[in-house]
């Protein structure tokens, strides 16, 4: 038998704490403890934004995988109706439309491959049918109708030769009947136990699940929860969800499946993962939505489309075992302030300046991954600047004046940190706060957006160490957003684009124009950010609502693909400051609920680990 050294290369340590940064696998004896310890790296499971679908429907149809997908078929709720034939692959990445249907329809069912799927049922406008289509991975061909027309069924199936359907209804009639489709014809099986229509379906042809729903029972409306299993021959009640819901996705298998989204009535963004024996809520959905489609693994998920309850384009990915970060409690800062911004590479490493209330626009604090030092402090007072660089090598641009009779104007005014002081230099070509930023230090920064008012503009000028100059706009203007990089590798994200109305969008920079990506999962403005690049990116906290909506403690972070909901702050908090990277950030000041301003700080660190005791009993 293999020993420890053997495989580690080491012989168990003793330390009279635990160590700093124990190796993958590594066990210790803690002697003050007195006990054996190892430490694992935490991940959770979660929802990710992934490219949205080039047509926005709903009541669709799905087949495949995460990373190889197939959408077809579904409606648009705005007058006059549309009812799709569309269809598009999804390759984990974007969606690309191909051979469409022959009959546009709603409600119908898939399953299947993304080279081998079947269609079935559904609702051309005029009529609920029994259409069902094959699809080779070129184009659709009408296959044999289902025995009874319906729509809104649930479906499971590995390919085009071998899938089941189930329930539905064809106008007020709502079934219990289950079909089997061998290839060449649909045959009639054991029915479920209970009538439903909008179930979710999920698993093969000998060995599906069928999951929430909607019941007829002639009064008022009933969402269901119920959960049947189906083993080739026959349906056995199971247990129920935690929520019931109707129109909701599904993915996975029999003993494995996953099910989200739905209507409560209204759209929930519910996740629940079945073990084989019962419902366990997991992470939700960032977008609420009913009549959605979704297909994969427990896994590896996909949910798309649905209403909000207008007809979205979004899709979402589900994954398991993501790498999850962690914030912990820092110094505080000498002086309590928010509407503050800062500069710094790290949790270790930050310069805290301007922020209110008076006299806090004038203050520069350090921190060295303990405490805050106060140094010198700016030539000029201000609150919602924008800044850039390092704790050594620091711009700070733009800005409000806080201080009658000149209280509001927007600032040209820039300021150069050089490790030890401040100086004046060039001023912006605008006037301009509450803007976006980017750049790693006193001699390279963009600044992006912002106001003056009415509303945020599309201005981007960029800093070369002497001066400012106007280069390519974006395409949303807004302001109080949050933006990371340098100036060839750049990116924006949320804001507010109205008095009422925050924003998701997120824009990317290629040192040449801008380009709308994949949205945030959570619409915020006033939060607090950091990232080396367009592609690795962190937000944190801000404010859901305007004028005076709730603070919030959510964080996510971007791989250059789509952003992932993780650990949320210990304070939840608007108009914060942040440094550092995806891997190791800071976050402090700020207003935690419109209650005035707060000194703490937090320190993030990805991954984060979880340190354990060995029995030995």
């Amino acid at each position: 038998m293999a020993e420890y050294k053997g495989i580690h290369g080491t012989k168990i340590q003793n330390y009279t704490s635990d160590p700093d940064n124990p190796i993958t696998g590594q066990v210790w004896y803690n002697e003050t403890d007195q006990v054996l310890k190892f430490q694992f790296e935490n991940t959770i499971a979660a929802w990710s934004t992934g490219g949205n679908l080039n047509t926005a429907r709903q009541n669709l149809a799905g087949a495949g995988i995460q990373t190889a997908a197939l959408a077809f078929g579904g409606y648009r709720d705005v007058p006059p109706d549309t009812f799709y034939g569309n269809t598009e692959e999804y390759d984990g990445t974007s969606w690309t439309e191909v051979a469409d249907l022959n009959t546009g329809r709603t409600g119908l069912r898939g399953s299947g491959t993304q080279t081998s799927a079947i269609g079935a049922g559904g609702d051309t406008g005029p009529a609920q049918v029994a259409i069902a289509e094959s699809w080779n991975g070129t184009s659709w061909t009408e296959v044999a109708d289902l025995n009874q027309a319906r729509t809104q069924m649930g479906a499971a199936g590995a390919d085009n030769t071998s899938s089941i359907v189930f329930g539905g209804n064809l106008a007020a009639t709502y079934y219990t009947l289950t079909e089997t489709w061998n290839g060449t014809s649909w045959t009639e099986v054991a029915d479920l136990n209970t009538a439903r229509n909008s179930t979710g379906g999920a698993g093969t042809n000998p060995a599906a699940l069928a999951a929430g729903g909607f019941l007829n029972t002639g009064g008022s409306p009933e969402f269901f929860a119920g959960t049947e299993s189906w083993n080739g021959s026959s349906w056995t009640e199971v247990a129920d969800l935690n929520t019931a819901r109707s129109r909701l996705g599904a993915a996975g298998t029999q003993p494995a499946a996953l099910v989200f989204g739905g209507g409560t009535p209204g759209a929930t963004a519910v996740t629940e993962q079945w073990n084989g024996t019962s419902w366990t809520e997991v992470a939700d959905l960032a977008t609420a939505r009913f009549e959605l489609s979704g297909r994969g693994t427990t896994s590896n998920a996909l949910a798309f489309g649905g209403a909000t309850p207008t007809a979205t384009a979004a899709t979402e990915e589900w994954n398991t075992g993501v790498p999850v970060g962690a914030w912990s409690t820092g110094g505080n800062l000498n002086t309590a302030r928010q509407q503050l911004t800062g500069a710094g590479a790290s949790n270790t490493s930050g310069l805290a300046f301007t922020g209110g209330p008076i006299p806090a626009p004038f203050t520069t604090e350090l921190y060295d991954g303990v405490t805050w030092t106060e140094v010198n402090d700016l030539n000029t007072g201000r609150i919602n600047a924008a800044a850039a660089g390092t704790t050594t090598s620091a711009l700070v641009f733009g800005a409000e004046d806080p201080n009658p009779p000149a209280a509001g104007q927007f600032a040209t005014i820039t300021e150069s940190w050089n490790g030890t002081s401040w100086t004046e230099v060039a001023d912006l070509n605008q006037g301009r706060s509450r803007q976006g930023s980017a750049g790693v230090s006193n001699t390279s920064a963009l600044c992006i957006s912002g106001l003056p008012p009415p509303d945020g503009n599309l201005l981007v000028e960029q800093w070369n160490g002497t001066s400012w100059t106007e280069i390519a706009d974006i395409n949303d203007g807004r302001w109080e957003l949050s933006g990371n990089g340098t100036v060839t590798s750049a990116l924006i994200y949320g804001g507010t684009v109205t008095p009422t109305t925050n924003t998701a969008n997120t824009e990317s920079w290629n040192g040449t124009s801008w380009t709308e990506v994949s949205d945030l999962n959570q619409a915020r403005r006033e939060a607090a950010s950091s990232g080396a690049s367009n592609s690795s990116a962190i937000v944190f906290g801000g404010e859901i609502n305007t004028p005076a909506g709730p603070t919030i403690a959510n964080t996510e972070t971007w791989d250059g693909v789509s952003w992932t909901e993780t650990s949320d702050m210990n304070t939840a908090r608007n108009n914060l400051g942040g440094n550092g990277t995806i891997t190791s950030s800071l976050a402090y000041g700020g207003d935690p609920a419109a209650t005035g301003s707060i000194a703490a700080t937090e320190e993030w660190n990805l991954p984060s680990f979880t340190t354990k005791t060995i029995s030995t009993d």
